[in-house]
């Protein structure tokens, strides 16, 4: 960050909220939102699955990956020229690697990474109650399979256990662990 301040660009200290299907990254990320918006603070929210949604995706790229970080371009300029100083982003992150190509999306991305964890059963049962039809079972097995890759490889900065929490326990839990600011309760 050192040469990002030299070339006078002030850092932008931005969240990616990560974690398997049905861990609640949206949830908590507009949890977050909120009370950072409770506490006066400038920032940005952005789910990042939203700026991903086209059909179909091209050749190597499921997930819409490339477009979802163009449009993540696009937007954070708006958002910093309407005063945005902070980002907050929601999205499945598989590999460290992944955050270059955010950090050119938001130039001067001081990025850390919160992984909500749950536990399978916890994970099966919200995938269960929000998806319908044809998704389902992929989703289910989806969450299974990046739970354990996410244990496995560990890309985050910090873990916050989700069962039997509330959202905004987990998402006070999340600021305060990352030293962004926590509006006093009331």
């Amino acid at each position: 960050m050192g040469a990002e301040r030299a070339a006078g660009t002030a850092g932008v200290p931005v969240l990616l909220i990560t974690g398997p299907v049905g861990v609640g990254k949206t949830t908590v990320a507009g949890e977050v939102s909120a009370l950072l918006a409770r506490a006066g603070v400038a920032h940005a929210l952005v789910d990042i699955d939203g700026l991903s949604e086209c059909y179909p995706p091209p050749p190597g790229d499921p997930f819409n990956e490339e477009l979802a970080l163009r449009n993540l371009a696009a937007v954070w300029v708006n958002y910093r020229a309407t005063g945005a100083e902070r980002l907050v982003l929601a999205r499945v992150l598989e590999s460290r690697a992944e955050l270059e190509r955010y950090r050119a999306a938001v130039p001067g991305a001081a990025i850390q990474v919160v992984r909500l964890r749950a536990s399978v059963d916890t994970l099966t049962g919200r995938v269960q109650r929000r998806e319908v039809g044809a998704g389902l079972a992929w989703h289910v097995a989806r969450a299974a399979e990046l739970a354990a890759q996410m244990d496995r490889d560990q890309v985050e900065d910090v873990v916050i256990e989700t069962d039997g929490r509330p959202v905004a326990a987990i998402a006070r839990d999340v600021l305060a662990r990352t030293g962004w600011p926590v509006p006093s309760e009331g």
